[in-house]
């Protein structure tokens, strides 16, 4: 009775021990295939999951997290015959785990393969120059391709980037004596466009100048035009005034003879006054009256008139 109670006890611990060795749990991001008696039976996603013993068995463990795989450069030919390496690097998701599983043989390997045949297709059309700068297209066309072609193994192609493009060592060369040519080019441009754009900026500046100083010189010509004119101007008013207080004195004077009543005796008296002045040491030639000796005699009855 004793040895049965050991018999029944190690063998539920010998059934508890192959439950638990059958028990999988399914973490993040990963699928497992189950096979049963040799045949797909299921994929496992994330969870806790029991198989049976001796009958099912994981068959694999599949990561369906993006991964990245980086080629070694692949030796292409262009289409006009330079022979250069290019490395490739893929970017993969596997989106079935069955025909990732089962349906080629070693995927990352046929993937590879895969790459640089069609890279050299892609590359086998172009020149040499248009593989330098036609990066982009070359990445959208294997991209496209390839995840045509990886359909059916249950990959997805999410991006193909070149990572590097090598060519012959002689080809280099001359590519880098070619850029160094451009950029000595390019300055020589930009040198002889500064000359260029500081030659107009100083013909400019001149110009201005110029135009400037013409312009300050009419300003001061209209200037000392206007200044003329105003002294001209009060100059002749001056004058008007002088002649017009000079006619006001002779008027008044006239006036006053005219009130006091004078007689012609008066009068002649006045004109030689007059005639006196002129005579003044300044007069080179005195045109005398033909009356002078009415003067005379006036001047004479004056003087009488003086003494009496």
């Amino acid at each position: 009775m004793f040895e049965s109670s050991w018999l029944v006890i190690a063998l539920l611990i010998f059934i508890l021990i192959i439950l638990i060795k059958n028990i999988r749990i399914v973490p993040q991001a990963q699928t497992f295939i189950l096979e049963r008696l040799g045949a797909y039976q299921s994929t496992w996603s994330v969870g806790l999951h029991v198989k049976i013993p001796l009958i099912d068995k994981v068959a694999g463990k599949v990561s369906i997290k993006e991964n990245v795989i980086d080629f070694e450069p692949q030796p292409v030919i262009t289409k006009d015959n330079v022979t250069m390496q290019i490395d490739t690097v893929v970017y993969y998701q596997i989106t079935d785990s069955k025909l990732f599983t089962y349906g080629v043989d070693r995927p990352i390997n046929a993937i590879e393969n895969l790459t640089a045949t069609t890279l050299r297709n892609i590359i086998g059309d172009l020149e040499l120059d248009e593989t330098l700068t036609s990066r982009d297209l070359i990445n959208t066309k294997m991209r496209s391709i390839l995840d045509v072609a990886t359909d059916p193994w249950g990959i997805k192609v999410n991006r193909v980037e070149v990572k590097n493009i090598l060519p012959p060592p002689d080809i280099q060369d001359a590519m880098e004596k070619q850029m160094r040519a451009e950029r000595q080019r390019r300055e020589s441009i930009l040198r002889a466009e500064g000359e260029k754009r500081s030659a107009i900026l100083v013909a400019e500046g001149n110009k201005e100048s110029s135009i400037l100083n013409a312009e300050a010189e009419k300003q001061a010509t209209i200037l000392r035009a206007e200044a003329h004119k105003e002294a001209a101007v009060r100059e002749a008013e001056g004058e008007a005034e002088a002649i017009l207080k000079l006619q006001q004195a002779t008027a008044k004077g006239l006036s006053m003879l005219k009130a006091a009543q004078v007689d012609n005796a008066v009068i002649k008296l006045k004109s030689l006054e007059a005639l006196a002045k002129v005579a003044d040491g300044k007069a080179t030639k005195i045109i005398v009256p033909s009356n002078i000796q009415d003067l005379a005699g006036l001047v004479t009855s004056i003087k009488e008139i003086g003494n009496a």
